[in-house]
């Protein structure tokens, strides 16, 4: 039960980074996501890296609650959204942004569709008019452009 916990709480975690992407990162909190889509930071951190800890807050509050209640439910969801949080910074920040120099040149279809859908969203430097707000999961045009391209 306590693993379908987590990978239930993964692939949620999916649903609710689309909403608070377009809805807050997009929305009242602009301020500290600005500066991902127009590069107007100095040095390796941007402002929309305190998304990080912001998110990691509530986190950790789970994660603590469930260890004192002898790893209750909010434990494993913690862990879920962990794991989530992990695929985000390997996905987002290491793949697609190059924050490290990693896995520059692959042929996988699917992170190939990954990368191209994130860089329809980041086309748009302003706040309003943008798409492609999901992160694991993209519009299937792009997953398409590159799956299909294989079979030829």
């Amino acid at each position: 039960m306590n693993f379908l916990i987590v990978v239930a709480t993964f692939f949620i975690m999916e649903g609710i980074t689309w909403m608070v992407h377009k809805y807050i990162m997009h929305g009242f909190l602009w301020t500290l996501h600005r500066d991902h889509h127009d590069h107007s930071n100095e040095g390796d951190l941007e402002r929309n890296d305190y998304f990080f800890a912001i998110f990691a807050i509530p986190t950790i509050a789970l994660m603590y609650y469930g260890t004192i209640n002898n790893f209750n439910a909010y434990f494993y969801i913690a862990i879920g959204i962990t794991l989530y949080g992990m695929a985000y910074f390997f996905v987002h920040d290491i793949f697609i942004h190059q924050r490290f120099k990693f896995l520059r040149d692959t042929q996988n279809p699917y992170l190939l569709a990954i990368r191209r859908a994130h860089k329809q969203h980041h086309k748009h430097t302003e706040k309003e008019m943008g798409e492609c707000f999901g992160f694991l999961w993209v519009p299937v045009k792009y997953f398409k452009m590159y799956f299909n391209k294989n079979k030829k």
